[in-house]
């Protein structure tokens, strides 16, 4: 009778554990379809809620960073660009969006460090931290200026 009780318990843990990690994936991917219908409180919404399920998920805090980019509230872009990077160091799309962030408030220093690390991990996006580098040296302060 218990060995009947114990596997009634793993099979019902079993279970739930696929669920919840299932459940998780269906959460980014409805974010995702949604973002792409420029529905973006919906999207927001299912990625904190994937996020709920999987706090390590680097692609819903890089949306929510989207999103946030797309709202104008660059404080939060900021803060989940930065969780995207702690989990997710070489992410191309969140350097390539702090450098931009970076360069708006003119932390010219935070631009420089991330485009080293940018040349380093680029695969798709190498000539965007050109362009980036440009606008740099066209607006930063040189010593000779008072």
């Amino acid at each position: 009778m218990r060995k009947i009780i114990k596997l009634t318990i793993i099979f019902y843990l079993l279970i739930n554990v696929l669920n919840i990690s299932k459940s998780n994936e269906n959460f980014f991917d409805k974010g995702l379809k949604l973002y792409n219908a420029e529905k973006y409180d919906d999207a927001k919404f299912m990625f904190e809620r994937s996020l709920v399920f999987n706090p390590k998920d680097s692609n819903s805090y890089l949306y929510l960073a989207k999103i946030f980019n797309i709202k104008e509230d660059q404080k939060k872009e900021e803060k989940n660009l930065e969780s995207t990077l702690l989990i997710e160091p070489d992410n191309e799309e969140a350097i390539l969006m702090s450098m931009k962030i970076a360069l708006e408030k003119s932390n010219y220093q935070k631009v420089k460090d991330l485009s080293k690390t940018f040349t380093k991990v680029c695969k798709k996006m190498c000539n965007e931290n050109e362009e980036i580098l440009k606008t740099l040296k066209n607006i930063e302060p040189t010593n000779n200026e008072s």
